[in-house]
């Protein structure tokens, strides 16, 4: 990534911004850029009064403050559909992304949550990192950091930033136990026993072999891998 285009000075109390590191001796000189942050820090405010909207990059507004409706929280605290959750190749369970934004609009309606920014978008030449606050009913449920791996240059940054966003959203999700059932080893174990089978692949280019994990229904392997 050209450490020209990225480059952001840090502003007073910028938790996250930073420069590049640099390193010379005498007849000879090396710069390497180790992490950049976006120019979109969330706006400072002084103390907001009464009147005012909270500022939600520093405000902990509600947090803890009491219990969701009943009928909220059978929402967030459902089972999962078998049928939803997928499994990545290295045996990791998850849900997808928009299986969690239905089920906050089935509990809070659209419109009824969001998330706000707290720091700015720090950003390495390969992976994006932001936190980022959940906010149900105009109290804060969350805080996350949220973080995409990404390739292809300056070009794919704006595609890793949505993918940064989405992930804090599935973390901040946790808190109010959506999908709970992904950290509980017993539940994982079952699962993988009954929808998923451990499988012998090849990789097309280097013909190297390893196992993977993918579900029963599923016939093939995703690219580039293909079963042995």
């Amino acid at each position: 990534m050209p450490h020209s285009s990225w480059h952001s000075t840090p502003n007073v109390g910028d938790k996250t911004a930073s420069t590049p590191s640099a390193s010379t001796s005498e007849g000879s000189s090396t710069s390497e850029s180790v992490d950049v942050s976006f120019k979109d820090s969330p706006i400072q405010s002084s103390p907001a009064e009464s009147n005012q909207p909270i500022n939600w990059s520093d405000s902990f507004h509600g947090l803890g403050s009491t219990p969701f409706a009943r009928e909220v929280a059978d929402i967030l605290l459902a089972p999962i559909a078998a049928e939803d959750i997928e499994i990545k190749p290295d045996g990791l369970l998850y849900l997808p992304e928009i299986k969690y934004r239905r089920i906050l609009n089935r509990a809070f309606g659209p419109g009824g949550w969001g998330l706000a920014p707290r720091t700015e978008s720090y950003i390495t030449p390969k992976q994006i990192s932001r936190e980022y606050a959940l906010i149900c009913h105009g109290r804060l449920v969350s805080v996350a950091r949220g973080e995409q791996d990404y390739f292809g240059g300056e070009e794919k940054v704006t595609t890793a930033l949505e993918g940064c966003k989405s992930n804090a959203l599935m973390r901040c999700c946790k808190d109010l136990g959506i999908a709970s059932e992904l950290w509980d080893p017993s539940f994982i174990r079952d699962w993988k026993k009954k929808y998923c089978d451990e499988v012998f692949a090849e990789h097309v280019t280097t013909k190297k072999k390893k196992k993977l994990w993918k579900l029963k229904k599923n016939k093939t392997l995703d690219y580039p891998y293909k079963i042995c």
